[in-house]
């Protein structure tokens, strides 16, 4: 986790626990429905402190993904979609989903074997 984001996850977590110091207060000496108040309020920046650390980790994957996308090999992915691509039969084929060929196309295969 970098500076900012530690710093604001610290300051979630002191504004949780005043909230919460507070509930407890409020509770002792106060109406109920507001001890009440004051407790649910106090998990909102824990719920924030969850969601930066959710963040922070999807930053993470996020790097790597483009770490390994820029290294060797990157254009792997490019090239085998290239090649399926190019060795695709016919156009009938694409558009039926894979039931029905041309009949110049040397893949054919006979309408009683297509499941």
């Amino acid at each position: 986790m970098n500076r900012s984001a530690g710093l604001l996850s610290a300051l979630y977590l002191a504004t949780s626990t005043g909230l919460a110091w507070t509930a407890f207060l409020t509770l002792r000496q106060g109406p109920p429905w507001a001890a009440c108040l004051f407790a649910a309020a106090s998990l909102v920046p824990v719920i924030a402190v969850v969601r930066e650390s959710v963040l922070q980790d999807q930053r993470h994957t996020l790097a790597e993904l483009r770490a390994r996308a820029d290294g060797p090999g990157a254009g792997a992915a490019d090239d085998i979609v290239r090649a399926e691509l190019d060795t695709a039969c016919c156009e009938r084929w694409w558009t039926s989903c894979g039931t029905d060929h041309d009949s110049t196309c040397p893949g054919r295969v006979p309408r009683s074997s297509v499941a």
